[in-house]
């Protein structure tokens, strides 16, 4: 705490530091959960989302999105705020953070406050001072809005259940995919001290729900879950190795989202990549596509890769890539096919996989009804039939859906040419918006 109020910087300055020190933090994404003004203390949290703006790149920036310190006692190969870079150093007090957050509330800029840190002298104090934050933001300002937090490996048990009960979601970084990755670019860090605290949560979430049960008004623990995030291409781990991280930690630690972060070239050291096109974005934008069809379209990760195929197809998404390697399921026929097998033909969502199970028990289905319900029959059609007709005379062959699919030129969500990874800033007036819809040790004895 005495280190912390002996800062002679502004608090702008320190703003301009610690909101730029936070930009490769990805892991924050809406609050995903509910409550609603009570009439007496200040905003509120709505499960569609917090106020956010979306990067050139497709990525979801929280409005405001800072560092309590970029000082850091751990020295991370990959990491700008490492204890042995020279950069300009600054540090927010609690009562500061609250200054920054209510204020910018007031002033309608944000709904909520995504808010990390560096590890400043112990994990304990670190903590302890986050802790503080959030104290003060709930109970001495009122604010009801959505606070997303870093817990801190390492830190007293105690103090993250605390701070869990001021927070709707909480996140620990895993950092890399394996534990030889962790060891070579971060020594200090060990994979025991990131998922003690992981394995924590996910039980602190479920007793509280048991609690809630019994007792309605009983304080919530993180009721909007917890995430992670995971650096992509710093280590040379496959696609198929990553992805089996994170349906193990979807599985064994009940995660809400598992953040893939391109890895950006920002040190200078032997034990890290040179990458001659930039960072990975593309491939971060496929395990995106392949997460999402892990969680909420039935598929698991041995089905898109395997040890013969391991990275996914540069060319295709995972959903299209997967339906050329098994055309043996297709086509489907739209007016009988059970919901799980229509989810499983590209062009098709979620909602649209919904519609049409509703839909056909009034009326028989024509493709022109499958487009008014949402379904990009573009890539669609080579796979189903209507009322067992086809939509155009197709080959169910794979070269040839190949080369129509890719004849379409799929959309990607950013331009690698023109790409930035600045953080956008309270103040941009930019016009950018969001689309829709080996040797390493795998980290296989999670537990």
């Amino acid at each position: 705490m005495e280190f912390l109020s002996q800062e002679t910087m502004s608090i702008k300055e320190k703003l301009g530091i610690l909101s730029d020190a936070a930009k490769y933090d990805v892991a924050c994404t809406s609050s995903g959960v509910d409550r609603t003004g009570n009439g007496r203390d200040m905003g509120s949290a709505l499960a569609s989302g917090i106020c956010h703006s979306f990067s050139a790149d497709g990525r979801c920036i929280s409005l405001l999105k800072i560092l309590m310190t970029n000082e850091c006692i751990y020295d991370c190969k990959y990491c700008i705020n490492r204890r042995s870079n020279d950069v300009p150093r600054a540090a927010f007090t609690p009562e500061e953070i609250c200054d920054l957050t209510i204020g910018f509330y007031r002033r309608n800029y944000i709904e909520g406050l995504f808010l990390s840190s560096g590890i400043l002298g112990t994990p304990d104090l670190t903590m302890e001072l986050l802790h503080r934050s959030l104290y003060l933001l709930r109970h001495q300002h009122h604010f009801r809005g959505y606070i997303h937090v870093k817990a801190i490996p390492g830190a007293d048990p105690e103090l993250i259940y605390r701070t869990g009960l001021l927070a709707d979601r909480m996140s620990i970084n895993l950092e890399l995919p394996t534990a030889e990755g962790l060891r070579t670019l971060a020594p200090n860090k060990h994979r025991k001290k990131i998922l003690t605290p992981m394995r924590q949560i996910q039980t602190g979430i479920t007793a509280n729900q048991n609690e809630i049960a019994l007792y309605r008004h009983a304080p919530r623990f993180v009721p909007a879950g917890q995430s992670t995030q995971m650096i992509i291409g710093a280590t040379p781990e496959s696609d198929y190795q990553i992805l089996r991280v994170a349906e193990s930690l979807y599985q064994k630690f009940d995660l809400k989202r598992v953040f893939y972060s391109a890895f950006v070239h920002v040190n200078e050291d032997k034990d890290l990549p040179a990458l001659a096109g930039g960072p990975p974005l593309l491939r971060e934008h496929r395990l995106y596509q392949a997460d999402w069809l892990l969680r909420y379209y039935g598929f698991e990760a041995g089905e898109l890769l395997n040890e013969k195929k391991p990275n996914f197809n540069i060319l295709l998404d995972p959903k299209c890539d997967w339906a050329l390697g098994h055309l043996e399921q297709f086509p489907v026929e739209i007016q009988t096919a059970d919901y799980q097998k229509i989810l499983r033909v590209p062009g098709i969502g979620v909602r649209s996989a919904l519609k049409i199970v509703q839909a056909r028990k009034s009326a028989r289905l024509r493709f022109e009804d499958l487009k008014r319900i949402g379904v990009v029959l573009k890539r669609a059609h080579f796979f189903i039939t209507c009322n067992g007709k086809q939509m155009y005379p197709v080959k169910l062959e794979e070269d040839y859906i190949t080369r129509n699919l890719l004849y379409e030129k799929e959309k990607l969500p950013f331009d690698k040419q023109q790409v930035t990874y600045r953080q956008l800033s309270l103040f941009d007036d930019y016009q950018v918006g969001a689309g829709t819809e080996g040797g390493d040790v795998l980290w296989k004895n999670i537990s």
